[in-house]
């Protein structure tokens, strides 16, 4: 039976270079893969982008009013845009907290019903240490958890993501502001998050 992973960890735990490493895996053994991402995750456009400068075009965005189950349906069938992919050996998704409950529930049922393996790859909890709603389903659903890991500017292990605007940590605002400009991130040990927070 295939089967729905999760794994997380804090910003800068590898998280989108695990994805293109595992798609690369599975093509060195022309094995299909299709790599997803939610289209509220503007960095690189249409593209999963990992820190260390490797990338690759999405090859589908998922908006929060698709069904999942039925974009990777219609990216599989013959006609329609990705030629070819009758056998598909995987489902990578990256940025996967900022996936629906129920676009959780649709990946379980990529996996258990379609037999289709659906890797999701995402942090659990916002800046504020409140857990985004595809995070909570996907630790609620998910066969396998891994945790990737990073470490604190401290060098204890990091687990927190903690927003920064101009340079200065902040602890109000929406739940999600993408990387940019003015608004970045670092991963924190508790300590060190619960020290900043004051």
């Amino acid at each position: 039976m295939a089967k729905l992973y999760f794994r997380y960890g804090a910003m800068n735990s590898g998280k989108s270079t695990a994805v293109l490493q595992v798609a690369y895996n599975y093509e060195e053994r022309s094995q299909q893969v299709l790599i997803a991402k939610p289209s509220i995750d503007t960095k690189g456009d249409a593209a999963v982008i990992s820190r260390l400068g490797v990338d690759r075009r999405a090859d589908f965005l998922i908006t929060p009013t698709d069904n999942l189950r039925e974009l990777v349906h219609e990216h599989t069938n013959d006609d329609l845009i990705i030629p070819g992919i009758k056998n598909l050996a995987c489902l990578l998704i990256d940025e996967a907290q900022f996936l629906t409950r129920e676009q959780v529930d649709q990946a379980l049922e990529l996996a258990v019903l379609d037999g289709i393996p659906v890797l999701c790859y995402g942090i659990r909890t916002d800046f504020l240490t409140n857990g985004f709603p595809g995070s909570l389903r996907l630790m609620e659903l998910a066969h396998t958890l891994e945790e990737l890991k990073t470490i604190c500017r401290c060098g204890r292990k990091a687990m927190f993501n903690a927003r920064k605007f101009d340079g200065e940590f902040i602890f109000e605002g929406d739940q999600v502001a993408i990387d940019g400009v003015e608004v970045t991130y670092e991963s924190l040990c508790g300590v060190c998050y619960l020290n900043e927070r004051g």
